[in-house]
């Protein structure tokens, strides 16, 4: 017996970021999947779908947002529920990849928590991962299957040339292990200067930065200072006051994922920096909004990716091979 059948494209959303989830929805013309999504009084998260997601093609969407372990696992339930009334294939889409700093042991019986996290999703049933800007390319293989790694560097690269492409730039990056990053981001902006920031981490106190050097000539210009996250903001703060004491005629925030954990906001508001740009891979209340930041959409980079998913096109075609 033979049938041929149609893909069928289903879209869920975790409760951790609903907002950009409906965005990608939108832009995919498909509607969020209706779910019953709740707590028990001790804390027990259950998720059940209201409709039948037999043979489909499922994109689970979930950032991991602060509480994270609490929408970690809610994403690993949605998958482990659609695993279980035979969803064909399950694709985990996570703008904000969580614990992927723990990505390698830097002393002894440290654990590799970005490998669990990896693991974790294979466990419950997930078949192919969809995540933004990793701390680390090589978290690509810690899961086994394909895992699609987008790049918001577009987006940010086409705001930053419309608004200060007439002006001295050189971009900036907060370490010298971004430099590759840094030097994509100066081919986007033209071939700009590029320079980067020496600086010794504390080992025994988390986010600490102890020194700043500017390497690399910063004078006169604007500063784009690059990273994938912003945190509580000391590293990038910090960074920002070298490039000042440099020289430069001012300094833009670029980054990914805005964590934003206090005091990141009171620092970035009080910073040199004119702007802080970010994409909304991460949701950002209105109390951390303040009047420096500027926040992009990442939906259309994600919507497009699910659709090359899809309907086997090619997410690297989206980077020119980068990816």
């Amino acid at each position: 017996m033979k049938r041929t059948t149609e893909k069928n494209l289903m879209v869920f959303s975790g409760r951790a970021h609903p907002d950009l989830a409906t965005e990608v929805a939108d832009l995919l013309e498909c509607g969020l999947v209706p779910q019953d999504a709740r707590a028990f009084a001790n804390g027990e998260l259950y998720v059940r779908y209201e409709e039948s997601v037999r043979g489909c093609d499922a994109f689970v969407i979930q950032s991991h947002t602060a509480p994270i372990n609490e929408w970690i696992m809610e994403h690993l339930i949605m998958v482990d529920a659609l695993k279980r009334a035979s969803a064909k294939r399950i694709t985990v889409v996570m703008p904000f990849y969580g614990y992927a700093r723990q990505d390698k042991k830097h002393r002894g019986r440290e654990p590799i928590s970005a490998r669990l996290v990896a693991d974790l999703f294979k466990t419950a049933g997930a078949d192919r991962l969809i995540t933004v800007d990793l701390h680390a390319d090589q978290i690509q293989g810690f899961f086994d299957g394909p895992v699609d790694h987008l790049m918001a560097l577009p987006i940010l690269t086409d705001y930053v040339k419309h608004k200060y492409g007439d002006q001295q730039l050189a971009v900036v990056s907060p370490d010298a292990g971004r430099i590759k990053v840094a030097e994509r981001w100066s081919a986007r902006l033209g071939g700009v200067p590029l320079a980067f920031i020496h600086k010794t981490r504390r080992t025994d106190v988390a986010n600490e930065v102890v020194a700043n050097r500017v390497v690399g000539e910063v004078e006169g210009k604007i500063c784009i200072l690059t990273d994938d996250m912003v945190d509580t903001g000391g590293t990038i703060v910090k960074a920002a006051e070298a490039c000042v004491d440099a020289g430069a005629a001012g300094v833009i925030i670029a980054a990914t994922h805005p964590i934003l954990s206090d005091p990141a906001v009171d620092r970035l508001k009080n910073s040199s920096a004119i702007e802080v740009v970010v994409t909304n891979t991460l949701p950002v209340p209105a109390d951390k909004q303040f009047d420096k930041l500027t926040t992009l959409s990442i939906a259309p980079l994600i919507a497009r990716a699910i659709r090359e998913v899809f309907e086997d096109g090619s997410v690297t075609s989206m980077f020119d091979g980068h990816a």
